[in-house]
């Protein structure tokens, strides 16, 4: 690389790196802040906290890298004709053609980052998400401690507790149990009360057992109404939440080849038809390709504007607008595929549409600065 590529993949690589860092902590805030809401009321730790919101990260890195790779390449190539630096270059002989290579080279790294989140990070980061969050549900402890709050730990059950001891007793709750048992009749209501309870732990589960209380069935066809008091009483809290063969999966948890080859199998196990798989492998394959027509947009636009003191307001503008037409494309390419899977090749029409509109950009901009050369020449001949 000349020394002019390496100062210029530098600009961009710093840029990059602080524009990515500062949109990754806005998008990383907001789901925090959503997460600590839901996990903290379940009676979760501050560790169990950092684990969700660091699990969360590849997701997120996912979606910010092509933006933050727009951006850098838009400030930098702006900044650089801002101070003649690209003026310099062009009248030095450098096309725009070869002035992208930096950028090209650029947008290669970024991509590269991209393919490894996509295809290794995200999918192994959202399954051990959905793991946590399983053990989580199925964590029915956690889910009843919570004072003065009707809860909801499974369908149909709801529990209240007034008040939590520093020894871990439950004083005066209200248990509702209103599921169908095997072979029961639907409309059955079972309502607990007890002045205070303990859960312990058993080999089959979680017990909650009351003391000082009483159970009242309400039979909703017959409407009658049997009342039973205990001393002490025990009920299968574990059964709450009971699992039923493990969790589903989802795409997202699923590999790049599985969701190209888009078998049966895979359809059955995530709920999937083929065409819905094979858009989301392709668009893994595409999302990389992004980052790269991203960066050569910014630059190209920008390539296409006169040295102005005020900037280049009017390209930058332009960019911008390039960069939503070929968001719109996906969108577009988005419901054609999921709709019909023969049309999967699609799904790269707007990294190449973006593609073609860079290197469309670049020739204006090259035919342009050979058009209005010789003029100049006869100016300072007349002179």
């Amino acid at each position: 690389m000349s020394r002019f590529d390496r100062y210029m993949l530098s600009q961009l690589m710093m840029l990059f790196g602080f524009f990515a860092l500062v949109l990754v902590a806005v998008y990383w805030v907001n789901r925090a802040v959503q997460l600590f809401d839901r996990l903290i009321a379940d009676g979760q730790s501050a560790w169990t906290f950092l684990e969700f919101t660091a699990l969360t990260l590849p997701y997120v890195i996912r979606i910010v890298l092509p933006i933050a790779a727009f951006i850098a390449a838009v400030y930098a190539t702006n900044r650089m004709a801002g101070e003649s630096e690209l003026v310099v270059m062009r009248a030095t002989g450098f096309s725009p053609f070869r002035m992208a290579r930096p950028v090209l080279v650029f947008g290669v790294i970024v991509a590269v980052m991209m393919a490894i989140l996509v295809h290794l990070l995200v999918p192994a980061s959202r399954a051990r998400l959905a793991d946590r969050n399983d053990d989580i549900s199925a964590n029915v402890t956690a889910r009843l401690l919570s004072e003065g709050t009707f809860v909801h730990p499974g369908s149909g059950v709801t529990f209240y507790v007034r008040e939590i001891s520093p020894q871990g007793e439950l004083k005066e709750i209200f248990l509702s149990d209103s599921r169908r048992s095997e072979g029961g009749v639907a409309g059955t209501t079972t309502t607990y009360t007890a002045q205070r309870a303990l859960i312990v732990r058993s080999d089959t589960g979680p017990k909650l057992v009351m003391f000082d209380g009483m159970a009242q069935n309400l039979d909703a066809a017959s409407g009658r109404l049997a009342v039973t008091r205990f001393s002490d009483f025990s009920f299968d809290i574990g059964a709450i939440v009971s699992r039923s063969g493990g969790r589903a999966l989802t795409i997202d948890e699923l590999s790049t080849p599985a969701l190209l080859a888009a078998d049966p199998e895979t359809q059955d196990l995530v709920g999937a038809d083929r065409a819905t798989l094979l858009y989301e492998g392709h668009e893994r394959l595409a999302q990389p390709l992004m980052a790269i027509v991203s960066a050569l947009l910014g630059f190209a636009a920008l390539m296409t504007g006169e040295f102005s003191r005020l900037g280049l307001w009017r390209q930058i503008a332009m960019a911008v607008a390039c960069l939503i037409g070929v968001q719109m494309l996906i969108n577009v390419a988005t419901g054609l595929v999921r709709a019909d899977a023969a049309l999967w090749p699609v799904t790269y029409l707007p990294a190449l549409t973006g593609l073609f509109g860079a290197v469309v950009m670049l020739a204006y901009a090259g035919r342009t600065r050979r058009v209005r050369a010789p003029g100049l020449a006869d100016a300072e001949a007349a002179a």
